[in-house]
Order: structure tokens, then C-alpha cells, then sequence
């Protein structure tokens, strides 16, 4: 019995065979009315794809990697699910792994994700993540990394927020407020994005008066407990400033929490800010000031950057940065300078 070509369903579907081709790989552009009759057809004439040797003809896996350090952080979850999105309508696999901020299970994961021969990986990198040892696992195979939200290299590409801009924005807003002091809680030490974050909450509050030591800043780990053992620390040291600034939201989760436990009332004794602008935000009580920093919109242009890369690796190393947008709303905008 003859074997049964896309030619054949493309035929029979009365369309090209490109149509049918990428109806197969599952891209939204196909209208689905012609995806339908392309799917009848296959099922009438009983195709079955070999997408494995497909692959061997293209010499690509048509998966793609994405290593990030922890998916319960509802950012990390919100940009996972855009590249995924991305990856999907452009006839990709994503394949997703997690380095918990741990630079050798980075590296573990890395090794791993260059033996399955994917075409591409999205890093979100390890705090303290360097280049060459990246380089050591990568070269071997030639495969394009593109850093997401933190950056450690400036020869690969990059796509992140604004965090400079988005701490000039939150710096200013507390100023306005008429706050005396600041303090930052929480993140990764020797991210790049605590760095440019303090850098912009620096350059935000100079010369307005408010007094702000990044070297009273806490970091810990970006999540709840970190908020909260962060804001801790700063509170046993006597430090009780007008406005307390997480690192992001999932921080500030913890600093309400810790505030409460000792019944300081967010937002009424002490002004809340923050960074990121997540969905649950403006649910918390009071309604959480953040600055968005867009994780889709991230997400999106980082796939569409490293589809490029990939169809054309002697770009020059791009960098997107997303402009923030800061949401105000009442952990600030009720607070009230002590008298």
C-alpha cells in the first residue's frame, strides 16, 4: 500500500503543501476552518507525521529551552506561559526546567537541554551565573541563548524591563508622598536587577530629601519568606522608615504579613511600594503600589528575538529593554507622614 505524503493531504485539502505543514507544527495563523479540512484529510487518508524525520531533513529539533529559577513566583509563572504561547504558534516545543537560583543545577539543567539539541534556550540566569562556564556547555553545540529579566553577559541577547527607569519612577512617587526615608527589601544580591533597581531608586530620590542607604537594603530571596525575614531584619535594628520598598511583589506578600505580626498596619503606619505589578497586587489589602514591568510583553519579544536569532545567528547581540508603567495605588496613596 502506498504511503500517504503531506502532498497527498495538501491535495486533498485543496491547499499548499506549506499550509498543510504548518498546520501540522499547530500555528495560529492557519484560519481554523482550513486547519479543519487539513486535519479531515489527514484522518481520511490515514498520514501519519514522522515529526522525527522531519526534524533529521531540517536539521533542527524544533524545541526550544527555558530555564528560570523558580515557576511558583506568579512573574516567573505569567512569562513562562507568553514564550510558551510564542514558541506553540511558531511550531515549537517548549521545554522548561528550573535552577531554584542554584548555578550548578543551572548548569546541570543547561548540559541537558544542549544533549536533547534544541534549536534555542531562554535563561532567566542564577544569581552569580558568569560567562564562560555558560560558554563551556553551550559552544559545543552552537545553540543561541537569549537572558531574560537578569543579564550577566553583554555578548548575548537580551530582553528584560527597564529596572533603572522603573526605580526612577517608584523613587519619585515616595518623594511625592512626603516620606523622610526608604528602605529596599528583598532580591537576589548580585542580580543585575537589584543592581539597577537600587541604581534607580538612588538616582530617583537625589535631591528630593528622602533618605535612602542601599547599604541598609536586605536581600534575601525573592519570594514570601525572603519578605518577610527581610523586613524583619530591618525592624530589629530600630530602622522604621516612612516607605518600605520590596524588591517585588512576591516580597511584599511577606512584608504585609511580618508588618502585621507585629501590628503595624500597611499602607496606614507605614507606606508599601513595590516592583512587577503581578496580577494579585491590587487584590491585597490594601491594594499594593507597584511598578509593571510587563512579563508578557517580555516574554513575547523574547521569542520573537530568538526566533530571530536562531534563522539568523550572525546578528549582532540585541537588547529590548520594556519601558515600566507605575501603578499607585492605596499602600501609598492613604499613607500619611508621621507627625
Amino acid at each position: 500500500m502506498k504511503k500517504v505524503t503531506l502532498n497527498d493531504v495538501s491535495r486533498a485539502a485543496g491547499v499548499s503543501r506549506s499550509t498543510a505543514s504548518l498546520v501540522l507544527r499547530g500555528s495560529s495563523r492557519i484560519p481554523e476552518a482550513t486547519a479543519d479540512r487539513v486535519r479531515l484529510a489527514m484522518a481520511e487518508l490515514g498520514y501519519v507525521y514522522n515529526r522525527h524525520a522531519a526534524n533529521m531533513r531540517r536539521s533542527e529539533s524544533m524545541t526550544l529551552g527555558l530555564l528560570v529559577t523558580d515557576i511558583r513566583n506568579p512573574y516567573f509563572a505569567g512569562l513562562t506561559m507568553a514564550i510558551e504561547k510564542a514558541a506553540h504558534e511558531a511550531g515549537y516545543t517548549l521545554v522548561v526546567g528550573y535552577s531554584r537560583d542554584d548555578i550548578e543545577r543551572q548548569a546541570l539543567q543547561l548540559e541537558t537541554m544542549v544533549q536533547q539539541q534544541v534549536d534555542g534556550i531562554f535563561l532567566l540566569p542564577a544569581e552569580g551565573t558568569e560567562l564562560t562556564p555558560v560558554c563551556q556547555i553551550i559552544d559545543r553545540s552552537s545553540v543561541p541563548v537569549l537572558q531574560l529579566a537578569r543579564y550577566f553577559s553583554e555578548e548575548m541577547d537580551y530582553v528584560g524591563p527597564d529596572n533603572i527607569a522603573a526605580g526612577q519612577q517608584l523613587a519619585r512617587h515616595v518623594s511625592s508622598l512626603g516620606a523622610a526615608s526608604a528602605v529596599l527589601i528583598g532580591g537576589p544580591e548580585h542580580s543585575s536587577a537589584r543592581t539597577e533597581r537600587i541604581k534607580g531608586l538612588e538616582t530617583g530620590f537625589a535631591g528630593s530629601g528622602v533618605a535612602f542607604d542601599p547599604s541598609r537594603s536586605a536581600p534575601t530571596t525573592n519570594n514570601a519568606s525572603g519578605g518577610s525575614e527581610g523586613v524583619a531584619r530591618v525592624l530589629d535594628q530600630g530602622i522604621w522608615p516612612d516607605c518600605i520598598i520590596a524588591y517585588s511583589d512576591a516580597v511584599a506578600l511577606g512584608i504585609y504579613a511580618e508588618l502585621r505580626r507585629r501590628n503595624l498596619e500597611p499602607g496606614r503606619d507605614v507606606s508599601v511600594a513595590s516592583f512587577d505589578d503581578i496580577a494579585m497586587a491590587e487584590l491585597l489589602l490594601p491594594p499594593l503600589t507597584s511598578v509593571s514591568t510587563y512579563p508578557e510583553l517580555i516574554g513575547r519579544t523574547a521569542a520573537e528575538l530568538l526566533l530571530n536569532r536562531i534563522r539568523d545567528t550572525s546578528l549582532e547581540p540585541q537588547r529590548s529593554l520594556i519601558e515600566p508603567a507605575l501603578k499607585v495605588r492605596a499602600s501609598t496613596a492613604q499613607w500619611r507622614p508621621r507627625t
